[in-house]
């Protein structure tokens, strides 16, 4: 922005940002420390690690905590600290076959290979305050942790999970050949590349995984609330710990873990709408199938993979509904863009206002 050269109140500047400082401290409680933010605000620190773009807790944690709860606050600092790391490698595609589940759940059967696992969950609570969380007790917790350890049962083995949808496939249910860039040679980068319309597959959902959650569910909300054609399903949706693998610096036959990150995946199923039916029908003769939507992001954000999943089965390029329309969506669904053009407003516009003044004038 051409504002940042403005210089006219430094010392006004200065003191707005020392008030601001004093506004976190002033009150007699003390600091909120980073490890209390991690362990118990872990959905506040999960949104930022996926619209930052960057898998690390600590520095999410640390980004909260200066910008005041500020979700896209938080977010925008990350996503800046990103942009000055140096790129050293890609990883290795993810299998999420092999995720060790902490939750995972499908809306098509009842009955699924591996069982359904509720996992930690509010979507059979009743949404009523807690007022015994405005004292809590230090020993009552202690007690219900020692209660619930003890009452765990003990696994030799973590089990894997197929997928849901492998049912549909073997049913010859699945539409698969929805994308033309389906099996990309060259994966896009849009960290590095900005999007170009009509983007491939790979752009789209790095789009998406990196989207204000707010937007990408209101987004995904429109189109199954009549300004769409999607009529989805849950396939399945998990969230667990999956292994981070690049390949060897040396034998590149061989592959190295150097970590693993909690991720949400959710895969959505429905019938194609009327125009991508037509495009089926002319490739292979039959549109009695379902198509499949797919969504992925970082941390425990289910509602955001859900949604992920809807975009990604219903944006086309130049779609008649505009909720449909790629280049619509995927340019106004990033938080850090938006805030960062919002908040430009609150700076000097003196001279452009002027002008409009003369003009009306």
């Amino acid at each position: 922005m051409a504002y940042v050269a403005v210089k006219g109140g430094e010392e006004a500047i200065l003191q707005a940002k020392n008030i601001l400082e004093f506004y976190r401290i002033k009150g007699e409680s003390l600091p909120i420390d980073v490890k209390q933010i991690k362990e118990q605000m872990s959905y506040a620190v999960d949104k930022v690690i996926s619209e930052g773009s960057l898998y690390n807790k600590e520095l999410s944690v640390l980004a909260i905590k200066q910008a005041q709860g500020d979700i896209l606050e938080a977010s925008f600092y990350i996503r800046a600290l990103r942009s000055t790391m140096p790129r050293v490698t890609y990883s290795e595609p993810i299998n999420t076959e092999e995720m060790r589940i902490g939750r995972r759940i499908s809306a098509t059967f009842k009955d699924i290979p591996g069982g359904q696992y509720l996992g930690a969950t509010r979507d059979y609570e009743n949404r009523i305050l807690n007022v015994e969380l405005l004292k809590e007790d230090e020993e009552k917790n202690r007690d219900f942790k020692a209660n619930y350890i003890n009452d765990l049962e003990k696994v030799n083995e973590i089990p894997k999970f197929t997928k849901v949808s492998n049912i549909f496939r073997k049913e010859n249910l699945l539409e698969e050949d929805t994308y033309e860039d389906k099996l990309e040679e060259v994966i896009d980068d849009i960290t590095r590349n900005s999007l170009r319309f009509p983007v491939s597959r790979s752009a789209k959902l790095q789009a998406l995984t990196r989207g204000e959650s707010g937007a990408v569910s209101g987004f995904a909300y429109s189109i199954v609330r009549g300004f769409g054609d999607e009529h989805p399903y849950i396939s399945e949706l998990r969230t667990g710990d999956v292994y981070i693998k690049i390949k060897h610096p040396i034998y590149e036959d061989e592959q190295i873990t150097i970590g693993e990150m909690l991720v949400t995946e959710c895969e959505i199923v429905s019938k194609a709408s009327q125009s991508k039916s037509e495009n089926s029908k002319n490739k292979s003769g039959d549109i009695n199938k379902m198509s499949l939507g797919y969504g992925l992001c970082m941390g425990n954000n289910e509602n955001k993979a859900i949604s992920m999943a809807i975009l990604d089965k219903s944006l086309e390029p130049n779609s008649e509904k505009l909720a449909q329309d790629e280049e619509f969506v995927l340019l106004h669904i990033d938080g850090i863009d938006s805030l960062g053009f919002i908040s430009h407003f609150k700076l000097p516009h003196y001279v452009d206002f002027k002008a409009d003044v003369e003009r009306i004038k």
